[in-house]
């Protein structure tokens, strides 16, 4: 193994922006969190089930475009420049296809897979009345995924900063005015968190199209030309994507699914979890950073010729992104009580959340791990072993919570416990991988 010549300031020139870009984004989360809770535990749950929902519907766009992310990568690599205007394009007609089959399979199914799958009257209402409003962010949303993916492909990740602080700032000032009605506006209460939502995703968009028309050469990477389709394009864009897309998918689902079990648990069980979760998302804000670092980074170096570097790489992302997971975990064990007040006022909620907090801020440090070696994996272009991996892991995981919390009837703390066992097997499956040089030789 040779070691790495990409420094940690390189590492962190690319990361950095990602993250400050994520920060903002994920406040859209705590927003939307804190100023639910405020509203109690059937506004908080349902608010949570909606959410998830939609998340895991955008997985398949959002894993679309880290596979769009490494080819580009690759390109920038080969500095084929010209090339990566058609991944760009492509990538954004494919995203728009699938936005509006998905919309319409949400509008047309939503009611009936929510009324299967929740017992709570309240909670089951509550949800479908936040997606109503949620699903016309696909479109912006899927956008949004395509524009990230030439960014961070070509390693110029700050402009991600300028968008999503742009897009938090919208949704923040929308959130506490559709929320509870001031400004001017109407109380719509969980139905008002959706639409900020919405409104800020949109907001993104235009703000991407206007840098990107503004600071980008566009006749550099042919970008926006929209000469002919090209299937070839597609094909191998899907070659690559595809499988991130089940991945991404199969993922949020079984995260989903996570919150449909803590559900059976009664809905103080699923509203605390909801804070945690949203906790959870701001601890993994620089885990998910580094990670796409990680893809992009994996990926150039191959691109270059230079396999050998790419476990020395790997390594020294994991160590920075470890250390940085640690940090984040620490003021979680200093300040509990603080942290969970900013969602709730309630006292009996907040006693049954430290101790979950505690778990999630010890699994956040072996996650850190997790993502950067899984990343690696599927930064080298073998996406289709990454995919199966996760899928067998995800597996063992929602069989082990639906063991802790339906058949043992174990505390909300203990269940939480599973995602330190899935950090542990990712970490160790994907190390494995990586030293076994199976990947070398992968085409993108």
């Amino acid at each position: 193994m040779l070691k790495t010549s990409i420094s940690y300031s390189r590492i962190w020139s690319i990361a950095y922006p990602i993250i400050i870009g994520s920060i903002a984004q994920n406040v859209i989360n705590v927003t939307d969190t804190a100023f639910l809770g405020r509203l109690g535990e059937v506004a908080l749950g349902g608010g949570a089930i909606g959410g998830l929902f939609y998340l895991a519907v955008i997985m398949f766009g959002w894993g679309f475009g880290v596979g769009t992310q490494i080819v580009i990568a690759r390109r920038n690599g080969e500095q084929a420049y010209r090339s990566i205007g058609r991944v760009v394009e492509h990538t954004l007609f494919f995203l728009l296809a699938l936005a509006l089959l998905l919309f319409g399979i949400i509008k047309l199914f939503d009611e009936r897979i929510l009324r299967s799958i929740l017992e709570s009257q309240g909670v089951f209402e509550t949800s479908l009345s936040f997606l109503g409003y949620r699903v016309w962010g696909l479109f912006f949303a899927f956008t949004n995924f395509t524009f990230r993916a030439f960014y961070v492909g070509i390693a110029r990740t700050k402009v991600i900063t300028v968008t999503t602080v742009v897009m938090v700032m919208v949704n923040v000032v929308l959130d506490y005015a559709l929320i509870f009605g001031k400004l001017g506006l109407p109380n719509m209460g969980v139905q008002g968190a959706a639409l900020a939502s919405v409104i800020a995703e949109a907001t993104c968009t235009i703000a991407f199209i206007v840098f990107t028309l503004s600071r980008v050469n566009l006749k550099k990477y042919r970008l926006f030309y929209f000469v002919a389709f090209s299937p070839n394009v597609l094909k191998r864009l899907l070659k690559v994507a595809f499988p991130i897309m089940l991945q991404n998918f199969f993922s949020f689902s079984v995260w989903f699914v996570f919150f449909l079990i803590i559900e059976k648990m009664g809905e103080s069980a699923l509203a605390i979890s909801n804070i945690v979760r949203s906790i959870y998302v701001v601890l993994l804000i620089p885990i998910m950073g580094f990670a796409s670092a990680t893809n992009t980074l994996v990926s150039f170096v191959i691109g270059q010729n230079r396999s050998d570097e790419v476990l020395s790489l790997v390594q020294k992302i994991a160590l920075i992104c470890t250390l940085g997971a640690a940090f984040l975990s620490a003021l979680c064990a200093f300040f509990p009580e603080a942290i969970l007040s900013v969602y709730t006022n309630d006292a009996s909620l907040i006693g049954i959340g430290l101790p979950v907090l505690r778990v999630v801020s010890v699994a956040s440090v072996f996650l850190a791990l997790a993502n950067i070696l899984f990343n690696g994996v599927s930064g080298t272009g073998k996406t289709r072993v990454s995919f199966v991996m996760e899928l067998v892991i995800l597996a063992s995981y929602l069989g082990l919570t639906y063991l802790l919390a339906v058949v043992l009837k174990q505390p909300i703390t203990v269940v939480w416990i599973v995602e330190i066992y899935y950090a542990v097997v990712l970490s160790a499956a994907s190390y494995i991988y990586l030293s076994s040089n199976r990947w070398m030789g992968a085409h993108v």
